[in-house]
């Protein structure tokens, strides 16, 4: 079977994770991969490119890099383009989009990067098959990426279609949503599972839950849900595409997924302020097939107490900035105050837990008065932020922080 040369994008931070899912996906040795800042590249056959689609909760996207070469001017980009045998992976019936990504490149526009490849590819087609393929922008089926360095151009096919993070059960959501990719992520580096070494549950809450997002990924991974089972992707509109290896992928996806039994307490948990926000996370929960290893209720931060007799892992990207102001108590009081009730809420009822927190802000720890033992940096889209890691002892430890 031929092999082909595979890149995920992912968030910024994310890639150690990305490349540990990679490694146990793919079946390939971690020397194996090349990770950089933002993504992992690799080695792998179509039936790879079907899998990391279908599985993988952290990358953006799974990319199939075709050409890479130098460059200086637009004539380039279209020779390069022209030179790539695109009627061995679509016909001229589908319809494309070509996007572009720079970095310290020379040229002037993109804009106009983007047509010289459009135009070599129709072109090329046209000559190969007797048509060219029609520009969609919005819906398109099929999509050319181009990426500009310094002095290197790439280009690749987009077997995902709509970005990896969507995965098919969000229909509500707040004002800024967690991006599932990176609540994934977020997971990892937490190392939760849902279980002990020896079988003991973890419980894993979200005080801030919005739309559910964290909690979902996580009942999913506890499940062990394929993160892609209710979407569709664009390798599906490709030549090779063969819908019969498809099928048989997801029904193996589908059978090692683990039911939760009934009468058994929630895995994950989640609360927010907004009693809308809990609403469309059980919406979401339910449309997602976890409904039944989550709990989502209404309740201040604040207040709301550990919602299982397990100690667990606290994980939550909390209000910053403005946000703080629909924060609950504390609202309208400002980030110094909110952040003081909360430790103090958690040194109160939270000893044994495991807090994680994704924020933005560098005074975090001392506006909480406690001692972050890990510091993950990661990018929530264009915002730097750190994971930090604060391990909680109650008011009464003799050891408790201060």
């Amino acid at each position: 079977m031929s092999s082909f040369d595979l890149y995920l994008p992912c968030a910024g931070g994310t890639a150690p994770f990305l490349a540990d899912e990679v490694t146990r996906l793919s079946g390939l040795a971690p020397a194996a991969l090349t990770v950089g800042r933002s993504g992992v590249g690799l080695r792998g056959d179509w039936d790879t490119v079907l899998r990391l689609n279908l599985h993988s909760r952290i990358a953006q996207r799974v990319l199939l890099r075709l050409w890479e070469g130098p460059y200086r001017h637009e004539d380039d980009l279209y020779a390069a383009a022209a030179a790539v045998a695109w009627e061995q992976w679509f016909t001229p019936q589908r319809t494309i989009k070509v996007e572009v990504t720079a970095q310290r490149s020379p040229l002037r526009s993109l804009n106009f990067a983007a047509l010289r490849v459009k135009d070599a590819v129709c072109d090329r087609l046209r000559a190969r098959c007797g048509a060219r393929p029609s520009v969609d922008t919005a819906r398109p089926d099929v999509r050319v990426h181009l990426h500009l360095g310094a002095d290197t151009l790439t280009l690749a096919l987009d077997t995902s279609g709509e970005p990896l993070f969507k995965r098919g059960w969000r229909t509500d959501k707040g004002d800024a949503p967690l991006k599932e990719t990176l609540a994934a992520a977020m997971i990892a580096a937490t190392g939760w599972t849902g279980r002990t070494a020896d079988g003991a549950p973890v419980p894993l809450f979200d005080p801030c839950c919005g739309s559910g997002t964290l909690v979902i990924e996580a009942a999913q991974i506890a499940l062990g849900m394929a993160p892609g089972r209710q979407r569709r992707f664009a390798f599906e509109r490709l030549l090779p595409h063969d819908a019969a290896r498809w099928a048989a992928l997801r029904e193996q996806a589908r059978a090692a997924e683990r039911r939760w039994p009934k009468d058994t307490p929630p895995i994950a948990y989640g609360s927010d302020v907004s009693f809308r926000m809990v609403d469309f996370a059980r919406r979401n929960a339910e449309r997602a097939g976890v409904g039944g290893a989550v709990e989502f209720r209404g309740g201040d931060a604040l207040q709301r107490l550990p919602p299982s007799p397990h100690a667990g892992v606290l994980l939550l990207n909390p209000p910053y900035g403005e946000r703080i102001e629909a924060a609950g108590v504390a609202g309208g009081l400002g980030a110094d105050v909110f952040y003081e009730r909360l430790a103090a809420h958690w040194k109160s009822h939270f000893g044994g837990w495991t807090a994680w927190v994704l924020t933005p802000d560098r005074e975090l720890p001392r506006r909480l008065r406690l001692q972050a033992s890990r510091r993950v940096p990661l990018f929530n889209g264009p915002i730097e932020c750190r994971l930090l890691r604060f391990d909680l002892q109650g008011r009464n430890d003799k050891n408790a922080q201060t």
